[in-house]
């Protein structure tokens, strides 16, 4: 059981998206070269399931499979953490069952996407139900305003109290709701603090979080470490070079700063790294021939980040 403060809960995770065939199944194979290439890059952990994973939009059978499928292959080699939010505590809790019997060491809750009277009273009963209830121990996921439910700092710093909470994933982009993590981990020495903040990293990692969580670090895992090694002896500069690189890296991937090629270029970029066989992604994002060439000169132009020597 993973307890608070495992160095583990540290330094890079990758919320890495979920391979699927051409014809939308969850693809086996890929999960295990997937498993393989975050193995090499040294990670500690992946984050399956999330929004880059698709998991809102994964049926619960395909969810088991992924989760079964990435822990089998891990084999305890990585830590696996997989979002199992939902609109009640109870469909949340159905939801850790499964991931619990296919193989997950954390379970991660991300907000509701509907919940009806939402007040703060009620989004915090529905958080401690599902984190007192929970067999497995728990990450918070702050999403900030970035969805239809925006739950209160003050809700989210509450349920990271509770003792079985031992990490938090913060893609606000918020400094308050920062500040207001950093005051928590105050509270609770040992819980890991991690930015799902891809595009300024940096900031955070100057703030005192313990490392990353990102979408993106299925390519850029090594670079997020040399960010952290960076930030750690305090080297501003250099950490701001690697963040500013990361950062024109991304928008090759994603199809610019409008992102219109999101899940589809991380995903072609992952078939031209031989780790995918398919661009296929739920939400039917495009893949047009200016990402595919950006994409292309992205892969050779940062050789030096995307395909590094295994990390010690």
């Amino acid at each position: 059981m993973i307890r608070l403060g495992d160095k583990r809960l540290t330094g890079v995770w990758s919320a890495t998206p979920t391979p699927l065939t051409e014809k939308l199944d969850v693809d086996v194979a890929s999960v295990r070269r997937m498993v393989e290439h975050h193995v090499r890059l040294g990670v500690n952990g992946l984050f399956v399931a999330g929004t880059c994973g698709e998991g809102p939009w994964l049926t619960r059978d395909q969810f088991e499979r992924l989760v079964a499928a990435t822990a089998e292959h891990s084999n305890g080699r990585l830590l696996i953490a997989a979002q199992v939010s939902d609109n009640s505590a109870g469909r949340v809790l159905d939801n850790i069952a499964i991931a619990r019997r296919a193989g997950t060491d954390i379970a991660v809750i991300a907000p509701p996407t509907m919940l009806l009277n939402a007040t703060r009273e009620n989004l915090l009963t529905m958080y401690r139900e599902a984190i007192r209830g929970s067999a497995l121990p728990v990450g918070v996921y702050d999403r900030g305003r970035h969805g239809p439910i925006v739950v209160p700092a003050e809700v989210l710093g509450d349920a990271m109290l509770e003792e079985n909470v031992v990490m938090m994933k913060d893609s606000s982009s918020d400094p308050e709701r920062r500040d207001r993590a950093l005051a928590v981990r105050r509270k609770r020495p040992g819980l890991s603090l991690l930015t799902g903040d891809e595009f300024d990293s940096a900031s955070y990692l100057k703030a005192g979080y313990d490392g990353v969580l990102l979408g993106g670090a299925i390519v850029t895992g090594h670079a997020a470490g040399l960010m952290i090694e960076a930030a750690q002896r305090k080297d501003d500069a250099a950490l701001k070079t690697i963040q500013d690189r990361v950062r024109r890296l991304l928008y090759d991937l994603y199809g610019g700063e409008k992102i219109e090629c999101w899940l589809s270029g991380l995903k072609h970029a992952l078939v031209e790294m031989d780790i995918f066989s398919t661009h296929r992604n739920l939400l039917n994002y495009p893949l047009t021939p200016l990402c595919k060439a950006a994409i292309k000169t992205a892969l050779e132009r940062d050789a030096d980040l995307i395909f590094p020597q295994k990390r010690s």
